[in-house]
């Protein structure tokens, strides 16, 4: 399949979710959003606005009730859910508030996990892309510390170098500094940043905090689950 450049590589259209029941509760509602490659985009609203509800779907862990997505020039409605599944191993990477490394593995053993359920490269190779993750992070001689053997920032960032482990096209990430202190909390914004920026990933943010906005190329603003504002 011939891929248009400069379309996105991520487009929704008319995305809703509707919790069924007694009284409806309409999480988001016919949300439309595109994501470029190399951008870095910010979801930001009031708290129980939708935020981390449109971010599960864009990042095909909820199926919406309405509305179709389009990831790398592909209509991901109507798959299964094992082909769901593949679709995020293969092209999503995930960072949520609170790292879920582990903590019976080291660092490097987590960052190889996603790896390990793809299949695609040896234990060699594996292990040789977990260890040069890291190495780009500054954690190189943290490799082989459990996760309660690291500071929060460095967690994160070991989260982050996971997040990468596929080459993913998209990193999503849910208050990726919400736990941390302020001084991390700028490691890991300018991480991300430089994820899009250097290494063409889309990044696309739920958060609450200004200064982490700062760094976005745009800000998706979600109020009552109706997207208000993406610019």
């Amino acid at each position: 399949m011939t891929r248009n450049p400069d379309a996105p590589v991520m487009r929704a259209e008319g995305l809703s979710r509707v919790l069924e029941g007694e009284v409806a509760a309409v999480l988001v509602r016919e949300a439309s959003v595109s994501v470029h490659r190399g951008e870095m985009v910010a979801i930001m609203g009031p708290s129980g606005s939708g935020k981390s509800s449109l971010l599960y779907l864009l990042g095909l862990l909820d199926r919406p009730t309405t509305g179709t997505i389009w990831l790398d020039g592909q209509d991901t409605s109507g798959v299964s859910d094992e082909e769901m599944a593949r679709i995020r191993l293969e092209k999503m990477g995930f960072v949520f508030q609170f790292h879920f490394l582990l903590q019976e593995f080291t660092a490097l053993d987590n960052v190889m996990l996603p790896m390990r359920r793809l299949g695609r490269l040896s234990e060699a190779e594996q292990r040789e892309r977990a260890h040069g993750l890291l190495a780009e992070l500054g954690l190189e001689e943290h490799a082989h510390k459990r996760p309660g053997q690291l500071s929060g920032g460095q967690r994160q960032r070991v989260a982050i170098a996971r997040a990468q482990a596929n080459d993913p096209v998209v990193i999503l990430a849910d208050e990726p500094t919400g736990a941390l202190d302020s001084h991390s909390s700028l490691v890991v914004r300018d991480t991300l940043k430089r994820l899009a920026t250097e290494e063409g990933r889309a990044i696309i943010s739920v958060t609450h905090e200004a200064r982490f906005a700062e760094a976005a190329d745009r800000i998706i603003t979600i109020i009552d689950g109706k997207v208000q504002a993406a610019g």
